[in-house]
């Protein structure tokens, strides 16, 4: 096979790569040139039925249900400590297969480790608890146990980096996993379960099926052998599972969209809050749940700061995402370019002013990729479509506010609550505006840092459930009380017994 020739993918069961029982493949895009990357297996619910079998007999008869959490510890070290190694392989997967840029892809591979090396050493810490006796002879315990086979379903635009957010913790907390990237950037995904068997995970812990959401999502999502979902993507596909998922009681987590306010304040560091903000909604083309695009600016500062925007913004490099001097790439698939390029118009006919951008780009160093360039609407107003639905592309729509008050109704003036930016050089605005703001992150002086130690989720329409820090450990454990009667005697077989019986 020569370099030109686009690989041909397999599932991942049972800790051994397997074609589709369907024996069905498609095409998969690298984004920047349009050429066909790699050959990815059509899964089917057969495949989905093997997958959750090996998960579920790894949960119940395999070495993992008997391992200790200290053991299980280490062998989560050891597949950060993979990772790492592996990190610039991972990135190139990644970065051919959604376009992101390779600083970026790069820069998360090194930092993903992180999360294994953290929920590692988080693994022998869940401890239960012995409450105080208010019955004779009554001992009670509590202690937390793992729920079983977790499916975990992945969106294209960060594909490892939000995949490891449900596998180290639900890996940490002993369950086994059926993972579903998306379509788009399946890749990495099926190298990373390989080298996590390498790593000495055993066979069928970590398993991956491939293919569209209607094949392989929905019978996943609907199997009884599933006992939790753990789904990251639109707002439709979350709504979708969430209604599967209540059929059976299954426990669920979402991370859904976002239309995140950025709010710049009079007496903000204007040259830091304009690379704040640049940063919040064009790096990575604004094909992020959390982007900034929404940017309220108080009406005394908000020419001077489109300015600066403008002046950061125009000359931003697009082209190839391996080139170490570009700034923004493609936009991965072409419904999402169809979708970005609708939304312009959208804005155009609701009355907003296009200050740059507004159009696709194309010719010199794009070839034959999907590139928008980064587009800025000011006279922007917040019942606007634009600044209500997400686009998940380079467009940031401008808002005025004139005081405290409106700014905070205007960023929860939305359907959504992921996050939230504030730039300001008051302190105690900086202090008490957070809890004004009903969004799961709030950055001051800040925008778009994540970490393994902080949790990460929504209010509203952004989602269920959070995801890192030690609060998502818990998402993935089960808490079940003991009581143990060490005296003899029962008072009556008719009524319940309470702390009054004697």
């Amino acid at each position: 096979m020569n370099a030109a020739e686009p690989k041909t993918l397999s599932l991942y069961i049972d800790g051994e790569y397997r074609p589709p029982a369907g024996g069905a493949y498609f095409d998969n895009h690298y984004p920047y040139t349009g050429e066909v990357e790699s050959r990815v297996p059509r899964g089917t619910a057969e495949d989905v039925n093997k997958a959750v079998a090996a998960a579920d007999r790894a949960f119940r008869e395999g070495p993992w249900a008997t391992m200790t959490a200290t053991k299980r510890g280490k062998i989560l070290h050891a597949i950060g400590d993979i990772i790492a190694a592996h990190a610039e392989e991972l990135a190139t997967l990644e970065v051919r297969d959604n376009g992101k840029l390779m600083g970026e892809m790069h820069g998360q591979m090194k930092y993903l480790p992180e999360w294994f090396y953290y929920y590692g050493g988080l693994a022998d810490k869940i401890e239960g608890a012995v409450t105080p006796a208010e019955r004779e002879g009554m001992f009670h315990y509590i202690t937390h146990e793992p729920q079983g086979v977790v499916a975990a379903i992945a969106p294209w635009n960060s594909p490892l980096l939000l995949v490891a957010w449900k596998l180290a913790p639900a890996l940490a907390a002993a369950n086994t996993i059926v993972a579903k990237p998306s379509e788009f950037s399946p890749s990495s995904m099926l190298r990373l379960a390989e080298l996590m068997v390498e790593a000495g995970l055993p066979k069928g812990v970590v398993n991956v099926v491939t293919g569209y959401g209607a094949e392989v999502g929905a019978p996943l999502v609907e199997h009884p052998d599933v006992a939790r979902i753990a789904f990251t993507g639109g707002e439709g596909g979350g709504r979708a599972v969430y209604k599967a998922a209540a059929e059976h009681f299954k426990r669920v987590s979402l991370e859904l969209g976002g239309k995140s306010p950025n709010i710049v304040f009079e007496d903000a560091d204007l040259d830091d809050a304009a690379r704040g903000t640049v940063a919040g909604i064009f790096a990575a083309a604004g094909q992020t749940c959390m982007a900034g695009s929404r940017l309220l600016v108080h009406e005394s500062v908000h020419d001077v700061f489109v300015e600066k925007l403008i002046e950061i913004v125009k000359d931003a490099k697009l082209g190839d995402p391996m080139g170490a001097d570009t700034d923004i790439g493609p936009i991965a698939t072409p419904a999402q370019f169809d979708k970005v390029m609708h939304y312009i118009d959208v804005a155009r006919e609701d009355g907003a002013t296009c200050e740059l951008g507004g159009t696709a780009a194309e010719g010199g160093e794009l070839g034959t990729g999907r590139f928008v360039h980064p587009t800025i609407f000011t006279g922007v107003k917040n019942d606007m479509r634009i600044a209500q639905e997400e686009v998940f592309g380079p467009i940031l729509s401008i808002i005025k506010f004139s005081d405290e008050d409106e700014a905070v109704r205007l960023a929860n003036d939305i359907p959504y609550g992921l996050a939230a930016g504030i730039w300001t050089q008051d302190l105690g605005r900086a202090m008490t505006l957070p809890k004004r703001i009903r969004a799961g992150s709030v950055w001051v002086n800040a925008y778009r840092v994540v970490s393994y130690m902080a949790p990460f989720g929504g209010f509203k329409a952004s989602g269920i459930g959070r995801e890192n820090g030690k609060e998502a450990i818990m998402e993935y454990l089960e808490t079940k009380s003991v009581f143990i009667n060490a005296s003899r005697g029962i008072p009556s077989p008719f009524v319940m017994s309470t702390p009054g019986d004697d």
